[in-house]
């Protein structure tokens, strides 16, 4: 590659290691947050839920964005807007503030992730687009390597306030790091953001969210919770339409009939609702339940992420010669069987099994993410690439969130009709959510196994 095109892809992924590595760092920190502001885990799930779904509403009008606006504008109004959100979540004075400064914090890393992964797809030919995704999978994927293991260090020892006060200089040198550098890539268009599309997406998957998140505080069959996700599902089937329906669509929905990239799509959905879970509950078991600090459930983390960001290369030189077949078969089945290792956790589990488990799923969905995602995308032409990666995208983060929402709220459930109080139901109500997982990750492993063909570019499929 070119000088300027190897400078491009470092800015590009430093902003997306900087994003990523603030997806995680609440996950250590959220039971201090809990007792600080003195909330239940169905509330304090809301500061990863809420970031995940965020995220995935801002990542179809990034397929906007890419059109209208220069790579310079777009990287630094994403990162500009992820300052803010960290400057605001470390002076935090309640937990109301604190979840709006997350959701600052999301709609900057709602475009930077997405942006990213179309850079590097432009950037690289589709001979090579494997490779190139895998790399920054190593640097990103340390990101939630040692986000854990750093957030739960300075929990311990400064607060979680300091968190973010470590976040906000870093995002704010890349920013500068890209006014100076940054080149521009590819040519803008006179689009025009349909907003109407955009208030239908947010009501539609924020009403689902709320109605499964708030089911653990009023029950499934109270109006607020029936009343909520009603309403987002009618919101959503009016969305759909527009889209299909609109000559230029903010999110071009009828690439779906692409049995390749439908596929790649609806696995990305459900391998995130039955993975995201677990960064959420694991450091709620480790200091709930165990008693452990902080720092060693970060440190307990830390082997699966590591696993995960040294295979992402390795799965994209094999999918570049072999396919998504045999490699997405392979990290399903792994991912599935951490996760019924997982659903044996008591009172009494030793930490080297925790970590175990926690490591064979994350080692598993190195193989599974990548290869599945360049899959769908490489069946369309390269004027598609931005909405394909905006719906793959999309539909990870919001299954990632609803997976989340639901699985926490069945943790609860569980949890509080236990005929013992304490640990133990503690420790019942998590092993009743991976039991949960496993059964959307096996059924990920069967949708691989009937529909996933050897072709790199799909031509097997």
């Amino acid at each position: 590659m070119k000088k300027k095109d190897n400078l491009m892809v470092a800015i590009v992924i430093a902003g997306g290691f900087i994003t990523v590595l603030n997806q995680l760092v609440m996950s250590p920190a959220l039971p201090t947050v809990m007792r600080e502001f003195g909330i239940t885990a169905a509330k304090g799930q809301w500061l990863t839920s809420i970031f995940l779904l965020v995220n995935g509403l801002m990542v179809p009008v990034t397929a906007y964005l890419i059109d209208r606006f220069t790579s310079r504008q777009i990287f630094t109004a994403a990162m500009c807007a992820f300052t803010a959100g960290s400057v605001a979540a470390a002076f935090s004075t309640g937990f109301t503030m604190l979840l709006a400064a997350r959701i600052v914090q999301a709609v900057g890393a709602g475009i930077m992730l997405p942006f990213a992964s179309v850079m590097l797809m432009l950037i690289f030919p589709k001979s090579r687009r494997g490779f190139a995704l895998g790399i920054s999978g190593v640097v990103i994927g340390f990101a939630p390597a040692f986000g854990p293991t750093l957030a739960g260090w300075i929990v311990d020892e400064w607060g979680w306030r300091y968190i973010f006060m470590f976040i906000a200089p870093l995002a704010a040198i890349v920013m500068i790091l890209a006014l100076i550098l940054l080149k521009n890539l590819g040519e803008k268009e006179d689009v025009k953001l349909d907003w109407i599309s955009v208030a239908l997406s947010t009501i539609g998957f924020g009403g689902l969210l709320f109605g499964f998140s708030t089911a653990g505080n009023t029950g499934w069959a109270s109006p607020m919770t029936l009343g909520t996700i009603a309403l987002g599902a009618v919101v959503i089937v009016f969305f759909v339409k527009r889209q299909l329906s609109a000559e230029k669509p903010m999110l071009n929905l009828k690439i779906l009939k692409n049995g390749v990239f439908s596929t790649s799509t609806i696995l990305a959905a459900v391998v995130s609702a039955g993975l995201t879970v677990g960064a959420v509950i694991t450091p709620i078991y480790l200091q709930n339940v165990l008693g452990l600090s902080a720092l060693t459930s970060g440190l307990l983390m830390m082997p699966g992420a590591l696993c995960m960001a040294a295979m992402s290369p390795v799965s994209g030189m094999l999918f570049d010669r072999f396919g998504p077949r045999a490699l997405s078969i392979t990290g399903l089945s792994l991912i599935t069987a951490g996760s019924i290792m997982l659903t044996f956790l008591g009172v009494h589990s030793t930490i080297l099994y925790v970590c175990l488990s926690y490591s064979i799923r994350m080692f598993g969905m190195s193989m599974v993410n990548m290869p599945i995602n360049t899959w769908g995308l490489n069946v369309l032409p390269n004027r598609l690439i931005a909405h394909g990666n905006a719906i793959n995208n999309t539909a990870r983060q919001i299954g990632g969130s609803l997976g989340t929402a639901v699985l926490v709220t069945v943790m609860m459930m569980v949890a509080s009709g236990s005929a013992i109080q304490g640990t133990t139901a503690t420790a019942n109500g998590i092993t009743a959510a991976f039991t949960g997982a496993s059964m959307l990750t096996g059924a990920a492993l069967i949708l691989t196994i009937i529909r996933v063909k050897g072709g790199r570019n799909g031509e097997d499929y």
